[in-house]
């Protein structure tokens, strides 16, 4: 008896979650998305501006509290991407992702080896990055920060 009410009840979920439209491709989209926002980071870490390309998208734009409002993918590239010499490792603490929406949390640490916590907001668009929207933190706030 105790057998049959719970292979109904597996029954039951399996049918709910086949109903709902794209279940496997949401689940797809979410990994996807969560591997692209761990190769951002370690893009950092590595130092290699080829990773960073293949993720972001071409019309890819980045904000910060640094006077970044929504700059584009050359401007990012100038302004941002020198951070990546003075940045040393990310420890990810939360990662959120809904749809095309995700939002990261981190501890980063720089080759000095003073903390800076950020969190940041991710959109997709076809499976790459088409904006970043970073919060600055306690700490250092971003690694070329020179006033602490």
């Amino acid at each position: 008896m105790k057998t049959m009410k719970i292979s109904t009840i597996l029954f039951m979920v399996w049918i709910a979650m086949c109903s709902y439209p794209c279940f496997a491709q949401k689940s797809g989209d979410v990994l996807k998305h969560k591997k692209a926002i761990k190769e951002y980071y370690a893009a950092y870490e590595k130092k290699d501006w080829h990773i960073m390309e293949q993720i972001l998208s071409p019309g890819f734009t980045f904000t910060s509290p640094a006077g970044d409002d929504h700059i584009n993918l050359k401007l990012y590239k100038e302004r941002c991407w020198p951070n990546a010499l003075k940045t040393k490792r990310f420890e990810i603490v939360n990662l959120i992702v809904e749809g095309d929406d995700a939002f990261a949390t981190y501890n980063g640490w720089t080759t000095d080896g003073k903390l800076f916590r950020n969190t940041e907001r991710f959109k997709f668009k076809d499976d790459k990055i088409t904006e970043n929207e970073c919060f600055f933190g306690p700490g250092v706030s971003f690694p070329n920060n020179t006033k602490k």
